[in-house]
């Protein structure tokens, strides 16, 4: 996969999910977990291969919020995986495009509307 354009963020969710899957895509790829995310995954179930496959495969389908880091922000991808049981997974992550870091906040099941309510985007990300 060839290298998307950098282009000044916040990104539009097109640009967002065409990069966030360039970098799960990368040999190099750092991903960081918030202890919060960490604690999700394992609640749901879910594996660091959920993960992976969310950021190869999903969608950005919302606006990002600014995280607490100047110049980054927050988006919400989301996707089936195969050991998600045709549920959809929403993992809401801060990518540095440059570096080949994506530093995962929370994960979501997207049918459970307890997850969803309130600003999940806007979670603490420090």
């Amino acid at each position: 996969m060839k290298k998307p354009v950098l282009k000044p963020g916040p990104w539009s969710t097109g640009d967002a999910t065409e990069r966030i899957r360039w970098i799960g895509r990368q040999s190099g790829l750092n991903l960081t977990y918030k202890l919060h995310a960490r604690v999700r995954l394992s609640e749901r179930g879910l594996i660091v291969s959920d993960v992976l496959y969310v950021l190869k495969n999903g969608f950005v389908h919302l606006e990002p919020t600014p995280a607490t880091h100047s110049g980054y922000n927050r988006y919400l991808i989301q996707s089936t995986t195969p050991n998600s049981n045709g549920r959809e997974v929403g993992i809401v992550v801060i990518p540095d495009y440059v570096g080949k870091l994506i530093k995962i906040v929370t994960i979501m099941w997207m049918d459970e509307p307890e997850t969803r309510s309130g600003n999940i985007i806007g979670a603490d990300d420090g």
